[in-house]
């Protein structure tokens, strides 16, 4: 009879899982932007609280917030096109350094290889016509990501207000689509996660301008142009777990083989991201935002992999707060301790269990 309910038990997670996994990869274009809306919320819950207890309507605080967010993040993009215009600007010198490889290698491969000059030339002209196609497709491409982002840019702020209004009337939702054996539970865990989620942004914010100052650094000593701009657009780019300091840093990687007599100038830029991530990782990082959300990097990965099958790159980004808070969850709900033991980071570094 126990075994009959625990599997009984166990298919029923698995429907729910399947049906949560179902509604979340067919609904993407509501849920991305409503859960980055409600992330924003919580990260900028406790300032609006504190605002609201010095006597300001709710929603002159709300609007406030959002637009100190708003500045910061359009701030951010702007440092980041103003990035990408000066890599445009340097495209002349980028042909007319690969100009002074051509002959050379148009000679290497007839001798080496045995190709014509003749036939290169075919190439290159096929080359050329595929990439007019590329860019055309490019940009009909670029033209509707571009929609998308604007409504995406405009929902998620206004889905964060809408949270921030109207909190109190998800908190009784939520108390009654959940039921704790305790219910003062509810409260705890919502004020826990709140908390430790804004404790960690705030923390990241200043890990992230810390490595920022130091890319610029070290790349001020190697004499990279624009420096400082790339140094903090690299540092910032790490909000994309893994993937975005290896594209950001591209381009002074780039800028360096482009602009140097020498190609130990890219390994020097290379060995100095390597380094101050290593820093990031294993000084900073701890040191300034500690254990806040205290989830195991098995979990973190996990989470990374599924929300990137599932939504992308914002899966990369929104998934691995969402394991954390399903961590604090799982710490006070006793049927939730076996998932508890794989998201927390403690019982695999104390070898607990």
């Amino acid at each position: 009879m126990e075994q009959s309910n625990s599997l009984s038990t166990i298919v029923k997670y698995l429907q729910a899982t399947f049906v949560i996994i179902f509604l979340l990869y067919f609904g993407k274009a509501l849920f991305i932007p409503l859960f980055f809306g409600l992330l924003l919320a919580i990260v900028v819950y406790p300032v609006c609280k504190w605002l609201e207890s010095k006597h300001w309507p709710r929603s002159l605080a709300i609007a406030l917030l959002l637009a100190s967010v708003s500045i910061v993040f359009t701030t951010l993009l702007l440092m980041l096109g103003y990035e990408m215009n000066l890599f445009v600007k340097d495209i002349p010198r980028v042909m007319n350094r690969l100009s002074l490889f051509t002959p050379h290698v148009r000679t290497w491969l007839e001798t080496t290889l045995g190709v014509p000059q003749i036939r290169q030339n075919n190439y290159l002209d096929k080359i050329g016509s595929n990439a007019i196609n590329g860019i055309t497709r490019y940009f009909s491409g670029a033209l509707n990501a571009t929609i998308s982002t604007i409504f995406f840019l405009v929902m998620v702020p206004i889905y964060a207000a809408l949270f921030l209004y109207h909190r109190g009337t998800f908190v009784r939702f939520l108390g009654m689509m959940v039921i704790f054996k305790d219910p003062k539970k509810l409260p705890f865990i919502l004020s826990l996660s709140i908390h430790s989620y804004y404790n960690y942004i705030k923390g990241t914010f200043f890990v992230y301008l810390i490595v920022g100052v130091l890319n610029s650094i070290g790349l001020l000593a190697l004499g990279i142009d624009h420096a400082i701009l790339y140094g903090m657009v690299t540092s910032f780019m790490m909000v994309i777990p893994y993937v975005g300091i290896l594209i950001s840093a591209t381009l002074p990687v780039s800028v360096a083989l482009i602009t140097k007599d020498s190609a130990w100038y890219a390994v020097g830029v290379v060995s100095i991201f390597v380094f101050i991530q290593y820093l990031e990782s294993n000084v900073i990082f701890p040191r300034i935002v500690g254990k806040q959300l205290n989830l195991s990097t098995w979990a973190t990965l996990v989470a990374i992999i599924i929300g990137t099958l599932l939504w992308g790159i914002p899966g990369m980004i929104l998934f691995t707060p969402f394991a954390a808070i399903l961590k604090i969850i799982s710490d006070n709900i006793d049927e939730l301790k076996p998932l508890n033991i794989l998201l927390n980071r403690e019982f695999g570094y104390k070898r607990k269990g």
